[in-house]
């Protein structure tokens, strides 16, 4: 959820310094990248085919542009694949070891980086700047900027398809999906061709595909609602109203059922998608503040960060229960779970620490401190995600 809008019952001591309001800035005069080409690979960019209406003072230019290298300097190796922390409102990432678990520096991205995707071709990490229209992206293996991309329009949330030939933004502030047809690129990654612009309702905040990479699910978290697109049609199927203020949303690895967390409640919602029209299935209590969800990686269980109930809960996916709760202080929001399959790592939003849990033990092992409402988080030797 951008922002910290989900603060009741939270210590004034815990809680970060609000982010400013994206929907506060104007609207008048924002232009319609009507149809746009952009290279997303490591090297190549195609102009947009054509672009409509005036750029706003306020925001830069809609219509993307060529790609800038922001490296300055080589990157030391490390012996494992780095810990990445998003920062939104230092707008920067983290670089975290993970054998020593401290930072070792902080690589400049757009402003409020929110999310981050690994592209088809697992060579770039890319990390969305919603308030600066752009995406950076990273060596997953090092954490040097190999691309900055700019004219996508508020990416806050961000996922390509299983298949890889969708990929898709959900603009936070100004109410729409974005949808982009992916091809392999010749010159390396992918090309992403604009496809349609989906209006939602308000407030559209986190977004999931099915396996069969044939229909995204959205949630809206200040309408209370959730939307089903058909990708290949670009519609949308169906609409629902859901509980308070909706958040991340996950699908199961059969495709049968979506699981919404409801930051402004306790719960976790359980639909049956299978059908024609959703059913409610179950009301899962997990904690104040459920939010944001990560696969166990066996296909049967499913992590979910309770934002102000300061834990995460482990849901077992036949049973519908809550089996395992972990401490999770600090505002826990995005997580990863290690190859280890007993490690999680998870943001602590309002403290300003990348928290480490043992899940066998049951408790924080340890906390790395760093920056302002830390977001997204990710490394590339993670357990299995579905």
């Amino acid at each position: 959820m951008s922002g910290d809008k989900f603060m009741r019952g939270v210590p004034e001591a815990q809680k970060e310094p609000a982010e400013a309001s994206r929907r506060a800035i104007g609207l008048a005069g924002l232009g319609l990248l009507a149809q746009g080409v952009i290279s997303a690979g490591l090297t190549g960019f195609v102009a947009p085919v054509a672009a409509m209406g005036d750029r706003p003072k306020s925001r830069p230019s809609l219509t993307p542009a060529p790609s800038t290298s922001t490296s300055t300097a080589p990157t030391p190796a490390l012996a494992r694949p780095p810990i990445f922390v998003l920062n939104s409102l230092d707008a920067n990432v983290s670089i975290i070891d993970p054998v020593s678990y401290t930072e070792i520096r902080r690589v400049p991205t757009g402003k409020e980086p929110h999310h981050l995707y690994l592209s088809p071709d697992e060579k770039s990490l890319l990390v969305a700047n919603a308030l600066s229209d752009s995406l950076t992206l990273l060596d997953p293996k090092t954490g040097a900027v190999q691309r900055v991309i700019e004219g996508i329009v508020d990416p806050y949330q961000l996922r390509f398809s299983p298949d890889m030939k969708w990929f898709l933004t959900a603009a936070n502030r100004l109410n729409h999906v974005d949808i982009y047809q992916s091809t392999p690129s010749p010159k390396g990654g992918v090309d992403l061709k604009l496809v349609k612009r989906v209006t939602t309702a308000k407030t559209p905040s986190h977004l999931n595909i099915d396996s069969r990479s044939t229909v995204a699910y959205v949630t809206m978290q200040d309408s209370d609602e959730m939307v089903a697109i058909e990708l290949a049609t670009q519609t949308i199927l169906w609409r629902i109203r859901v509980g308070k203020m909706p958040a991340d949303v996950y699908v199961t690895p059969d495709d049968r059922h979506v699981l919404i967390g409801l930051t402004g409640d306790r719960y976790v919602e359980v639909y049956d998608v299978s059908g024609p029209k959703p059913q409610l299935v179950k009301r899962i209590e997990t904690g104040n503040g459920a939010h944001a969800f990560r696969s166990w990686g066996d296909k049967r269980h499913v992590l979910v960060s309770n934002r102000a109930g300061n834990s995460i809960s482990r849901i077992d996916l036949q049973s519908w229960k809550v089996v395992a709760n972990y401490p999770a202080p600090g505002g826990p929001d995005c997580m990863d779970l290690l190859a280890d399959g007993r490690t999680i790592l998870v943001t602590s939003r309002w403290a300003r620490q990348l928290t480490v849990i043992d899940t066998v033990k049951g408790e924080v092992i340890k906390q790395v401190p760093v920056g302002r409402s830390p977001h997204g988080v990710w490394t590339l030797q993670h357990a299995p995600r579905n």
